[in-house]
């Protein structure tokens, strides 16, 4: 059963005959009958006593209804996959994790809102791990985030590097770590550890950091928020590694202090011990070809290197 069998005997019901519903569709009335005819013999059952006028048999009164309401569904159906096409949906939603809530996507958003008003942008925090599940699940358009390659190396996805940026050390003002400029592993593993919970992509980049250099973390703590991690740092001997994006406020707060993260000694050599994300955008292959979802991943990649110019130049 194809659509154009539905409403070729669509408008012969409307016309009363062949050749009028011919002339509605600008076809020959030899190809409106082949269409009835195929139809037919998809339901089995004739739908028109063949006379001068089409007058429905009893199958077809019952198939009247019924083939309205596809023909009506196909017709809202194709309008709105025209519509998303051309960029008329109604929102866009966004998962990001928290430092580009707050640090990246401001400017990347009132531009967007200009070039589509109509678009409603529906942003949400989340740990890296879950905007990634939840992009995959289809419940958000795009996801801001560190980079999993469980979710992301996948036929359909599409990702971009938006930048690479250092972890550091967070601590209190008055933090016996404070007397170091840079910090190498002894001071990283002598003192207690507040980590993003489960879930995050912070979490998973330190704990395999830690266990990459045979070293163990003590965690004394799971949080998150920034705001959590600067509460209960600034009160004690805690540290946290954080990305340098998420330590913008603390850079600014006399009771905080950071601290990079340096070359480590051992008995036959120095080398350095890297340590930095990667923060990327992602969306479904589908997606990517929307207009307004187009549109935001331009904004973002082409505002992503000077946001990281700025952060990076306050560190």
């Amino acid at each position: 059963m194809r659509i154009e069998q539905l409403q070729a005997f669509l408008a012969i019901t409307e016309t009363g005959n062949f050749g009028q519903a011919a002339k509605k569709f600008g076809v020959t009335q030899s190809t409106i009958s082949r269409q009835v005819q195929g139809l037919e013999q998809t339901l089995g059952v004739a739908l028109f006593h063949r006379s001068h006028q089409a007058k429905l048999t009893v199958a077809g009164e019952r198939f009247l209804p019924r083939a309205r309401n596809i023909c009506q569904e196909w017709t809202m159906i194709t309008q709105e996959l025209d519509d998303l096409m051309a960029g008329k949906q109604p929102e866009l939603c966004v998962a990001a994790i928290h430092s580009v809530c707050s640090y990246h996507l401001p400017p990347v958003l009132p531009i967007f809102c200009r070039e589509y008003p109509h678009v409603q942008l529906r942003v949400t925090a989340l740990g890296s791990d879950r905007a990634l599940k939840v992009l995959r699940d289809g419940l958000v358009d795009v996801a801001i985030v560190m980079n999993n390659p469980a979710f992301t190396n996948t036929p359909e996805m599409v990702v971009d590097t938006l930048f690479e940026e250092p972890i550091q050390v967070l601590m209190a003002a008055n933090h016996p770590l404070t007397a170091y400029n840079q910090l190498a592993w002894p001071e990283l593993t002598a003192y207690p550890h507040v980590v993003f919970k489960d879930g995050y992509g912070m979490q998973r980049l330190v704990q395999n950091w830690f266990s990459q250099q045979n070293a163990a973390i003590q965690t004394a703590m799971e949080l998150n928020t920034l705001d959590a991690f600067r509460g209960v740092i600034r009160q004690g001997e805690l540290i946290a590694l954080l990305p340098s994006s998420a330590l913008i406020e603390a850079q600014h707060d006399p009771t905080l202090a950071i601290r990079s993260i340096g070359e480590t000694a051992t008995q036959n050599e120095t080398y350095q011990v890297p340590l930095t994300r990667e923060v990327m955008f992602a969306t479904t292959r589908d997606r990517a070809e929307i207009p307004p979802i187009k549109s935001f991943r331009q904004i973002v990649q082409q505002l992503s290197t000077p946001s990281l110019k700025n952060y990076v130049s306050l560190v």
